[in-house]
């Protein structure tokens, strides 16, 4: 700035300054978008992404098969007829009844069909303890829970008759029910249970509930937005159930974030003295400048999800990055008008016992952080060495990080009885409960030599040793089509089930179904499906990995003016999520301290969760990260040292970094009280990232390099002067100050 010159530019402080003196014109068109976006996408409906969509593949090519030629697939059950000690057989009288009433009884319910009888099937166990009386729903899969209802009694009232022999049902549609009575109501629990806690919180910070309904308000409205974009959206890009509640999560997240932000600015501005306008004006060309490059930065962050080619990656790729962006539009447009309209209104609602709050801004965390950071900027090496060195012994452990799909009894442990049924018919019947499912498509499916390779496949997928048997052929004459389902050797032991599958596509298929012209026999399965998956994401690894470290780079550049910043600011992202890394592998691969959260080591940490957490941590964490690192440059552009526009800039923002930080630790802890143990490691992930990244990294980790660093902080390379200059958002009260050099005399880029 020059001068004198009290003006305030770019695009933060315009549309700050703009909406507060149009105020009613600033909320009527947020007020009207939001009505217009939820309008729009409920005229226009969702589409979901299907499941031909949702990978590459064997397994997308097999979906896409059954989708063209339009078979619905039912859901398939199975009951387990079991006998409780080693004295009763298959072939004794007393179980051959109960197999009997098994098949009448669930006959009789009307609502099944293809009821079939082990001794027909030769679905009884090698030791001859255990058989499968297998059939399917009627009517819909996606459906089926709603319906099974009668047939699982209808099985309960045998048990009742045959006690001798233990008599259980497993499948789709059980599993559904069971899942949908257990755990349904987990999620939106936590979803409802997240904006009551986040104003909680809030009333806590601000002590007053119109402050902290403000918040609450702007990220509501911004999902709400949000939610009519997706269906409009959607007709180009799918969305999922998932990317609804990961973009709920963002969106309070870093709504409620990026209005604490400005909300706080201008209350500071207030309670130093300034006037109403002056103090908007201020906070829109601070906190506003410090929104919006975060902002682009997290949408930046999102945006890598769309280069997994994942479907579901995708959607939620998408939909994060649209709340974002509308979060961010709306703190920087309607929120200033909104605080212009209220004025000192804003206090309305003190809480009582909050009302001791200092009226120059400190609290007792400005004065925690005041004295930590004495400790630190007197010793920075010391605090580097032992910030560093502890969150690299955090994140040790994520070397040896295992990823898979996880199986059932790791998903829900034995907290419900169909999990033990699960186990039971896999030690019976390897395999037997997620078979390997081969979609065969031919010409004519009925062809002698089709016939002949079906035949000869079904003979070696057990001559192999990929399979125990039985392996079961349905054929579908009209559409030229047969499923070929095929238990695999290993069972819920992905490892030794995956070696299975590998059989079959490598070794068995070749020799026989491929021996045949024009004859399409890609294997899916949930099993195949999770190989799969892991393939397709073990190679979108590095691109997204690149993606978002590059684009976070080159924004942090422009938008600080500085190589050191943009270099630090990576460098301390990357090591807060290999600390969360580090703690996910720690409690729910090796089991370390699972208990106190709840949870239980399983072994392996859930495929699709390094990315995603990847991904969303690098994106929240920058939220910190630029609303302190402006503040600093901030008090450093009007004249203060580094040191101390270090300590200025770490213990001003203290409160709201605190604040924001607990709103997403208790929001993502939310999560990580969920049954589910792929939500826990979720929940869990998240909120432990968050808090390191608020304490360790923001106070301890970031303010010791910057202090070792000193003025090199600010160092831009004459090379890259002709970069745009993003950082003119500054605040009216800038001064001018000597030019700062260094040791070469090159002018330093602040």
């Amino acid at each position: 700035m020059g001068n004198g010159d009290t003006r305030v530019r770019g695009l933060a402080a315009r549309a700050g300054g703009w909406s507060a003196q149009h105020r009613w014109a600033a909320v009527g068109i947020w007020v009207l978008f939001v009505v217009l976006a939820m309008g729009l996408g409920s005229a226009a409906g969702r589409v979901d992404v299907k499941d031909s969509d949702q990978l590459k593949g064997e397994t997308h090519t097999a979906a896409r098969i059954i989708e063209d030629a339009g078979i619905d697939e039912p859901a398939s059950e199975s009951v387990l007829i079991q006998a409780r000690d080693g004295d009763v057989k298959a072939t004794d009288a007393e179980f051959r009844a109960a197999v009997a009433a098994v098949v009448d009884a669930v006959e009789g319910t009307g609502e099944v069909t293809g009821v079939t009888s082990p001794y027909d099937t030769d679905t009884i166990s090698k030791d001859g303890r255990s058989a499968l009386v297998q059939f399917d729903m009627r009517g819909e899969s996606d459906t089926a829970g709603e319906r099974i209802e009668p047939v699982l009694k209808a099985v309960e009232g045998v048990q009742e008759e045959h006690g001798s022999v233990r008599i259980e049902e497993i499948g789709g549609a059980s599993m559904m029910k069971t899942f949908d009575d257990a755990f349904g109501d987990d999620f939106k629990k936590a979803e409802y249970s997240a904006v009551p806690v986040a104003l909680g919180i809030l009333l806590i910070a601000f002590g007053a509930l119109v402050a902290a309904l403000l918040p609450v308000l702007l990220a509501v409205t911004a999902i709400m937005a949000t939610m009519g974009l997706m269906g409009i959206v959607s007709h180009v890009m799918p969305m999922s159930e998932t990317a609804n509640s990961v973009m709920l999560l963002v969106g309070l997240a870093v709504g409620v974030d990026y209005c604490l932000f400005y909300l706080r600015r201008e209350r500071e501005e207030r309670e130093a003295g300034r006037d109403p306008q002056t103090a908007l004006r201020i906070a829109a060309a601070t906190s506003g400048r410090a929104i919006v490059v975060s902002g682009v930065t997290v949408c930046v962050a999102m945006a890598g999800m769309l280069f997994t080619g994942l479907a579901e990656f995708e959607a939620m790729g998408l939909a994060s990055l649209m709340v974002v962006a509308v979060a961010m539009v709306g703190s920087v447009t309607v929120l200033p008008a909104l605080l212009s309209l209220l004025g000192g209104r804003v206090e309305k609602g003190r809480i009582p016992f909050l009302r001791r709050r200092r009226r120059n801004g400190g609290s007792d965390d400005s004065r925690f952080w005041t004295a930590v950071l004495k400790g630190v900027l007197a010793k920075p090496v010391l605090s580097v060495v032992v910030a560093a060195g502890a969150l690299l012994a955090i994140a040790a452990p994520a070397v040896g990080m295992k990823t898979q799909n996880l199986t059932l009894d790791q998903e829900f442990g034995d907290s419900l009885p169909i999990v033990q049924t699960y186990n039971r018919v896999n030690e019976a019947f390897p395999g037997g409960s997620e078979p390997a499912e081969v979609v065969v498509h031919a010409d004519d499916i009925n062809a002698p030599e089709v016939q002949d390779a079906l035949a000869a496949f079904k003979t070696q997928a057990v001559a192999s040793g990929a399979s125990r048997g039985p392996v079961e052929i349905k054929l579908h004459d009209r559409q030229n089509i047969a499923f070929v389902y095929v238990p695999l050797v290993g069972g819920s032991d992905l490892d030794k089930a995956g070696a299975s599958l590998d059989k079959l596509r490598d070794e068995v298929r070749p020799a026989t179904l491929g021996e045949v012209d024009g004859v399409e026999a890609p294997i899916t399965g949930q099993v195949a499906g999770s190989q799969d998956f892991n393939d397709q994401l073990a190679g979108a690894v590095v691109p997204v990995f690149a993606f978002v470290v590059v684009f976070a780079f080159a924004l942090m550049l422009l938008s600080f003016r500085s190589l050191t910043i943009a270099i630090t600011s990576i460098v301390l992202n990357l090591l807060s999520v290999g600390a969360a890394y580090g703690i996910l592998v720690g409690v729910f691969q090796h089991g370390w301290g699972a208990s106190l959260v709840g949870a239980e080591g399983v072994g392996a940490i859930i495929t699709w969760l390094p990315l995603f957490l990847f991904v969303i941590l690098f994106g929240l964490s920058m939220d910190y990260h630029v609303f302190v690192v402006s503040r600093i440059r901030e008090a450093r552009l009007r004249g203060r040292t580094t040191n101390d526009a270090i300590q200025h800039g770490v213990v001003t923002t203290a409160g709201v970094v605190t604040s924001a930080a607990v709103i997403m630790v208790a929001v993502f802890a939310i999560f990580g009280t969920l049954s589910m143990q792929s939500m826990k490691q979720m929940g869990v992930g998240l909120a432990a990232a968050v808090l390191i990244d608020a304490t360790i990294i923001r106070g301890v980790l970031l303010p010791a390099v910057m202090a070792l660093l000193g003025e090199r902080n600010w160092y831009l390379p004459k090379w890259l002067h002709r970069l745009p200059d993003l950082t003119h958002d500054e605040a009216p009260q800038a001064v001018v100050r000597p030019a700062v050099r260094d040791d070469e005399g090159e002018r330093l880029g602040v």
